[in-house]
């Protein structure tokens, strides 16, 4: 692993010298040190390298022997339009989680006999757990008394979201918290 970090670290910093001040590897991770300057084009740089990783899932497999007290963790790396060969014919448990996979990530499972979606809608469009679906995401669901049944609209936000300035917990704040009058005291 380290040496796959050495390897990551020097072709960072052979590509982009303008941008880093240093590197190095600490408890199996990369610290990059970036110039302020230089952070908007260096994250850019590192979204489009093609020398990244070009298989955006892992689908991971937590096996416990009972038995022996031993774990193994197994990780297939996949791209959007592959697909994984399902297990369920060796372990019928994994069908529910497969099916929670393939629902909330749009990965597919090959020679599974029921994928289907388990925790979302028949209609639903996407897959909420990706990092392209929005955070609203496409429609709301709510039961019409008028129309004695469910309606699906599209998500109306009746308040914009809120820009914070993390000074004060409401906005337009204009008095004293408890405890600021002290500091205040002090500055004099």
């Amino acid at each position: 692993m380290t040496e796959a970090l050495n390897e990551l670290g020097q072709h960072l910093e052979g590509k982009r010298p303008d941008c880093v001040l240093s590197w190095d590897i600490a408890h199996d991770e990369l610290t990059v040190a970036v110039a302020p300057t230089s952070l908007v084009g260096f994250v850019e740089f590192l979204k489009a390298d093609a020398t990244g990783r070009n298989k955006r899932f892992d689908v991971i497999y937590h096996f416990l022997s009972m038995y022996q007290n031993q774990r193994i963790r197994l990780r297939v790396q996949i791209r959007e339009d592959e697909m994984v060969p399902s297990i369920i014919e060796v372990h019928p448990s994994a069908n529910w989680f497969e099916r929670e996979v393939f629902d909330m990530f749009g990965i597919l499972f090959s020679g599974h006999p029921d994928l289907r979606r388990i925790l979302t809608d028949y209609g639903f469009r996407g897959y909420p757990l990706r990092k392209d679906f929005p955070t609203t995401g496409y429609t709301e669901v709510r039961y019409d008394e008028v129309q004695k049944r469910v309606v699906y609209e599209p998500v109306n936000l009746v308040q914009e979201y809120r820009q914070f300035d993390f000074l004060s917990p409401w906005e337009g704040a204009k008095y004293i918290m408890p405890g600021d009058e002290k500091a205040g005291e002090k500055a004099e």
